[in-house]
C-alpha cells in the first residue's frame, strides 16, 4: 500500500475550540485560528469546524461568522459554530445528557443565569461565577430543563464533552462509522485543562499554544510560573499533541517541565502573495509598526527611541497602525515628547500590505509573543525587521533579514533603526532575503508539521484511556 503523503491527514473528523473567536476582539489569535481552519482543510480534513463556547447573543455570533468570511479567513459561515447557538437552536441532543437532578442541586447561594432556545424557553440554567480563575474547572451544577424533567450536567467540562460528543455522532452517522475519531485541537486553555480527563477512545485532544509561558518581564525561562500557565503546563502529558508555535519555547519548555513524547513545532501560516515592489519604489524614511495598542507590544518603548532615532534622521517617520487600551496613553508620550510631526497613530487598518509595500522597514517593540505573525507578515512584502530579542518569535522568524536588539534597550533599539535609515545597501541586502525567511511561514512549508503532529497523535492510543 502506498504511505500518504507528508501533508495529508489521516481520515478522522477535525475541530478546533476556542473561548471566543472574533476577529477586532482577539487580535492574531483571531486570524491565528481561522488559519488553521484553512490548513486542515487543505491538508484534506473534511469540514472541518472552528467552534466556541462564548455566550454572546446568536446575531453577535452570525456577524462573527460573516466577518471571518468577509475577511477571507473562512469559506463559509457554515464552518464555524457556538456552543449556545446550538443550543437554541435544536437542543435535543442535550435532552438526554447527564443524570436527573434531585432536590436542591443547585446548591446553596450559586447564581444562575438562564439560556433559552429559539422559542424562548429556558433549556438551560448555567451557574454565574465572578471573580473566579478557576471557574472551569468548577462542578457546580449545570441544569437541563429536559421535556422529562430536569437534567444535571457536573461543571462546564461535562457540558463541552456533551456538545462535541454530539458533533463527532452527527459526522459518525453520516459516515455510517460509529467508531470515526474525533480530533479537538484545543485554542484555549480554559478549554484544554477542563477536558483532560475525558477518555473516550475514539477521541485525540490536540493543544496549541499562542503565547509566551513566561512571567513578567518575560525573558527568564527558569522564573517561576504561576496560575493559569501554572496548571495547564501540569497538564502536558494529558494531550496526544502539543503544538508550539517556535522551537525555542518547545525547548525549553521540554527542559524544564519534560516532553512527555508529544511536542511538536507548528508555525501559524501567512500567505506569501505576490512579489513586493521594488526598494526605488519605496519612501526611504518610512518605518511602520503593526500590532495591538496593548502593554504586551510596548509600543511606548518604541516611541522613546524614535525620539533618539529623529535626532540623527530628522525626516524619519514612524506609522504605527492598531488599536488597543493604551492609545490617549502613547498619544500623550507623543505630545509630550514633542513628536507629532514624526509619529502617527493610524488606529486600525484593512490595508496591511499596501501599508507594508509603501515603507522602508518594519519594527516591533514587544515584550513577548507566542511567534509574531506581523514579522512574517512584513518580511512576505519584502521589510527589513528590527525588533527586540523578545521570547518567543522574533529570532525564528527574522533570520538573516534584519537585526534583533537585547529586550527593553532603548538605545540600542534606536541606534539599530538609524543604521538602517541611513544605509541604503544595507537595507537592500536585508530586504533581498526577506521573501525566503517569510517561506518558512507559508502553509506548503507549515502543513506537512501538522500533519505528522495529527497523525502522530491518531495512530497512538489516547493518554487518557485506561490501559486494557
Amino acid at each position: 500500500m502506498t504511505p500518504p503523503p507528508d501533508d495529508t491527514l489521516p481520515d478522522a473528523d477535525y475541530v478546533l475550540v476556542g473561548s471566543r473567536v472574533a476577529l477586532g476582539l482577539d487580535g492574531g489569535f483571531a486570524v491565528a485560528v481561522p488559519t488553521r481552519l484553512r490548513l486542515l482543510a487543505s491538508a484534506g480534513a473534511p469540514d472541518p469546524l472552528q467552534l466556541s463556547v462564548d455566550g454572546a447573543a446568536p446575531d453577535v455570533h452570525a456577524a462573527q461568522r460573516q466577518a471571518f468570511v468577509d475577511a477571507g479567513l473562512l469559506d463559509s459561515t457554515a464552518s464555524a459554530r457556538n456552543l449556545f447557538d446550538d443550543v437554541a437552536a435544536d437542543p435535543a441532543w442535550l435532552f438526554s445528557a447527564g443524570e436527573p437532578a434531585g432536590e436542591g442541586a443547585r446548591g446553596p447561594g450559586v447564581e444562575y443565569r438562564e439560556v433559552a432556545d429559539a422559542t424562548g424557553t429556558s433549556i438551560l440554567s448555567l451557574p454565574v461565577f465572578r471573580d473566579d480563575p478557576t471557574w472551569h474547572l468548577s462542578d457546580a451544577a449545570i441544569i437541563v430543563h429536559a421535556p422529562g424533567g430536569d437534567r444535571v450536567l457536573r461543571g462546564f467540562r461535562s457540558l463541552y464533552i456533551a456538545w462535541l460528543t454530539h458533533i463527532a455522532d452527527e459526522r459518525r452517522a453520516a459516515a455510517g462509522d460509529p467508531d470515526r475519531m474525533l480530533v479537538v485541537i484545543f485554542e484555549s486553555r480554559q478549554i484544554g485543562e477542563a477536558l483532560t480527563g475525558w477518555d473516550d477512545p475514539r477521541v485525540r485532544l490536540v493543544h496549541t499554544v499562542h503565547n509566551s509561558h513566561l512571567p513578567a518581564p518575560h525573558d527568564d525561562p527558569d522564573a517561576p510560573v504561576t496560575g493559569m500557565w501554572q496548571r495547564w503546563l501540569a497538564t502536558l502529558d494529558r494531550y496526544d499533541a502539543v503544538l508550539w508555535p517556535t522551537a525555542a519555547q518547545r525547548d525549553e519548555v521540554a527542559a524544564r517541565f519534560g516532553d512527555p513524547g508529544t511536542f511538536h513545532v507548528v508555525p501559524n501560516t501567512i500567505e506569501l502573495g505576490a512579489e513586493p515592489p521594488a526598494a526605488a519604489s519605496r519612501d526611504p524614511r518610512r518605518v511602520v509598526m503593526l500590532n495591538r495598542l496593548a502593554p504586551q507590544k510596548r509600543v511606548d518603548l518604541a516611541i522613546r527611541a524614535w525620539a533618539l532615532v529623529t535626532a540623527a534622521v530628522p525626516d524619519a517617520r514612524l506609522d504605527i497602525y492598531g488599536e488597543g487600551p493604551l492609545r490617549d496613553e502613547l498619544q500623550a508620550l507623543i505630545d509630550g515628547l514633542g513628536l507629532r510631526a514624526s509619529v502617527t497613530l493610524h488606529g486600525a487598518t484593512a490595508d496591511r500590505d499596501a501599508i507594508f509595500d509603501r515603507a522602508a522597514l518594519f519594527v516591533t517593540s514587544t515584550a513577548f509573543e507566542g511567534q509574531g505573525l506581523s514579522i512574517a507578515e512584513a518580511l512576505a512584502r519584502g521589510l527589513p525587521v528590527v525588533s527586540f530579542d523578545a521570547r518567543y518569535g522574533p529570532r525564528e522568524a527574522v533570520g538573516d533579514a534584519g537585526l534583533l536588539v537585547a529586550p527593553g534597550d532603548v538605545e540600542g533599539f534606536a541606534d539599530a533603526i538609524t543604521v538602517l535609515l541611513q544605509d541604503d545597501a544595507r537595507r537592500a541586502e536585508l530586504s533581498s532575503r526577506a521573501r525566503a525567511a517569510a517561506a518558512a511561514f507559508t502553509p506548503d512549508a507549515v502543513r506537512p508539521a501538522l500533519a505528522g503532529a495529527l497523525r502522530a497523535a491518531v495512530v497512538r492510543p489516547s493518554r487518557r484511556t485506561p490501559a486494557g
